[in-house]
């Protein structure tokens, strides 16, 4: 049997992924305290029906806080049981989340007479710290609109059995560097077609920056590096049973340097790896 647990912050997109999820197969169970959570996954897996193979919970901050606290010991004896456990964390800046909460009215779980909005977000990170750092896969929604979310978790959760799902993400420091990313690369050393007046408009997509870029020895030089570095480490993740991986790639405005770097890198590794994704956060 296989569980995913779907948490995180309120406003960042749990339902959305839930739904995406109920529509690739799974049973949903959304907002499931915690404290039952053992006892319900140890009964799917004792019924051995075909609809229970795979399963996705939602769960939030409303636990209690002795349940949040215990998590880690609860995954460990799921998976001791022989379920196959993965965790898919969303999150948002904070800046997004009140947008989100403004625009749609709707009220956070933790808000109260004595809790304003942006106390309640800061208080829901710190209690949901025991799912954050067991989770496999972090989910950054800062920058997606729901269509781009649904994509990612459609993309991402489709992986091969015992296959690591890996991610090159494209962005721009001037936005930001995405709160999900496993490693981070930094190309704005290389030459910058931005500089070219017939190239500013065009992406890293467009034939006209890939010949560019393909003529410059420093972007050979870091992509040789890079692949290098990622064919040495890559295996070790997977080998560690990693589920997720993912490589964000920064030039100063996400649209041609790590755009193309990012392409090349992700190319090269669909030689080896079953499910490389990429990703163009300045481009979506």
């Amino acid at each position: 049997m296989k569980l995913i647990i779907v948490s995180g912050l309120s406003g960042s997109g749990k339902s959305v992924a839930l739904h995406t999820l109920e529509d690739l197969g799974y049973y949903c169970i959304d907002n499931l305290p915690l404290g039952l959570l053992q006892a319900f996954a140890m009964q799917m897996l004792a019924s051995r029906q075909p609809a229970y193979e795979k399963i996705a919970v939602g769960t939030d901050a409303r636990s209690q806080p002795e349940h949040l606290e215990r998590f880690p010991s609860v995954l460990r004896e799921l998976r001791d049981a022989g379920i196959s456990c993965e965790i898919i964390y969303l999150l948002a800046d904070e800046y997004t989340l009140l947008k989100r909460f403004s625009e749609t009215r709707r009220k956070h779980p933790l808000t109260g007479k004595n809790v304003p909005l942006a106390e309640a977000i800061g208080l829901e990170r710190k209690l949901l710290e025991p799912i954050a750092v067991n989770a496999d896969m972090h989910v950054d929604t800062t920058h997606m609109n729901v269509h781009q979310l649904r994509d990612l978790i459609r993309d991402r959760t489709q992986k091969s059995a015992h296959s690591m799902s890996i991610l090159f993400e494209s962005f721009g420091y001037k936005r930001g560097i995405p709160a999900d990313a496993d490693f981070v690369f930094d190309v704005r050393c290389l030459p910058n077609p931005h500089w070219q007046q017939q190239l500013r408009p065009l992406t890293g997509l467009d034939g006209e920056v890939i010949a560019y870029l393909e003529n410059q020895p420093e972007v050979l030089q870091m992509f040789e590096e890079l692949k290098r570095f990622l064919d040495t480490w890559l295996p070790r993740f997977a080998a560690d049973n990693r589920s997720y991986m993912t490589i964000a790639i920064g030039c100063t405005g996400g649209q041609h340097r790590s755009v193309y770097m990012a392409e090349l890198l992700a190319a090269h590794f669909r030689n080896k790896w079953d499910n490389v994704l990429t990703r163009h956060r300045e481009l979506s």
